[in-house]
C-alpha cells in the first residue's frame, strides 16, 4: 500500500512539472499571440517535431494543460482515498512505524 501511495506521489509530482511547463509555455506565446500571431514556432507530437503558427498551437497547449490538471486532480483523489485506506489498515492491525 505504502508503494502504491508513492507510486501515485510521484505521478501526481510528474504531471504538476508537465502543467506548470505548459503554463511558462503559454506565458511566453500569449505575447506573440498578441503581436503575431501568424509567427511559426514548434510543437513536439510524438516524437515528431511540428512546425505551426502560435495561433495553432496555443489553443492546443491550453487543452493539454487543462486535461493535465483533471489528471492530477483525479490522481490526487485517488492518493487521499488510499492515504484513508492505509491509515485505517495501520489502525485496525496495530501497526505502528518504525
Amino acid at each position: 500500500m505504502q508503494n502504491e501511495l508513492q507510486g501515485l506521489a510521484g505521478k501526481i509530482g510528474e504531471l504538476e512539472q508537465e502543467a506548470d511547463e505548459h503554463g511558462l509555455v503559454l506565458t511566453t506565446l500569449d505575447e506573440a499571440l498578441v503581436h503575431e500571431p501568424g509567427r511559426k514556432c514548434f510543437r513536439l507530437i510524438g516524437g515528431v517535431l511540428v512546425e505551426r503558427t502560435v495561433k495553432d498551437v496555443v489553443p492546443a497547449l491550453q487543452t493539454n494543460r487543462d486535461g493535465i490538471r483533471k489528471v492530477v486532480a483525479s490522481l490526487t483523489e485517488q492518493y487521499k482515498t488510499k492515504e484513508k485506506d492505509l491509515d485505517t489498515f495501520k489502525s485496525e492491525y496495530n501497526i505502528r512505524p518504525v
